[in-house]
């Protein structure tokens, strides 16, 4: 990409969606519809969807040929192999997915998933041709008792730990603050640029052209009413979006704030 002066942010922002556990082939026709519909490919931001596994082939085939993304909410740490109910990053590719999401908090706080299995799925989707989209983010009780940084910090480097040459130019990361997620409490820009800023440094340790690059997600609440204070920020490049994603026109009003 060459020279950048300090400051420049070249960075395009993204918006993806993450469903979690809900949809239907009827809602999800008339959610697809409607923000294929009304995202303009000129738009400021890329955007994507991050569906159940299940959803992922009615995904291909309503935006295929559209200018949206559409990925999964998690990949197996295995290529293949007898590990029933798990989904690998091969199969994901086979339906078209860009994106797939990585060591959300919700895995890892109901599924135990540690910061060595969350960096062993980034690096199989990465095998796989997909983007990882690595989640990290602290709870209250970390935050009060001033653990943020060690806690985000730890969380990331186990996955920085584990990349090939050339992969960190390959991850999305996703900053969600555990204490934000579904409570209707946001951090403020300032609390959020903050630990973006944390991030972006460390990424720029393990690789400093590429860690400039990275697209740092907001995770923790966006909604349309805050999506363009947060995203003015200099280090948030966009959401990960949960409630709102599941309405066509919260999740565009969020898309067009960038």
């Amino acid at each position: 990409m060459g020279y950048l002066p300090p400051g420049l942010n070249m960075r395009r922002k993204l918006v993806v969606g993450n469903w979690k556990m809900n949809g239907s082939l009827a809602a999800n026709a008339t959610l697809l519809a409607g923000i294929a519909s009304g995202y303009a490919a000129s738009a400021k931001a890329t955007c994507g969807v991050c569906a159940p596994a299940p959803y992922l082939d009615q995904c291909q085939k309503a935006l295929s040929g559209t200018a949206i993304a559409w990925g999964a909410q998690d990949v197996s740490q295995h290529a293949a192999g007898a590990y029933t109910g798990e989904v690998s990053g091969a199969m994901l590719a086979e339906f078209g997915c860009r994106y797939v999401i990585v060591g959300h908090s919700e895995r890892r706080a109901y599924h135990g998933e540690s910061n060595e299995l969350v960096a062993a799925k980034a690096v199989a989707a990465l095998a796989a041709g997909l983007t990882p989209i690595v989640c990290v983010g602290e709870t209250l009780e970390q935050r009060e008792a001033g653990q943020t940084a060690t806690i985000v910090g730890s969380q990331l480097a186990a996955v920085l730990a584990k990349l090939g040459q050339g992969d960190l130019g390959k991850i999305v990361v996703a900053y969600e603050p555990v204490w934000a997620i579904g409570t209707g409490k946001t951090a403020t820009p300032a609390m959020a640029q903050e630990v973006h800023a944390q991030l972006r440094k460390q990424l720029k340790e393990q690789d400093a052209a590429a860690g400039e690059q990275v697209q740092i997600l907001y995770g923790g609440s966006m909604k349309p009413d805050n999506a363009a204070e947060l995203m003015a920020q200099p280090d948030i490049d966009g959401g990960l979006i949960g409630g709102a994603a599941l309405k066509a026109a919260d999740f565009l009003a969020i898309v067009g704030a960038a």
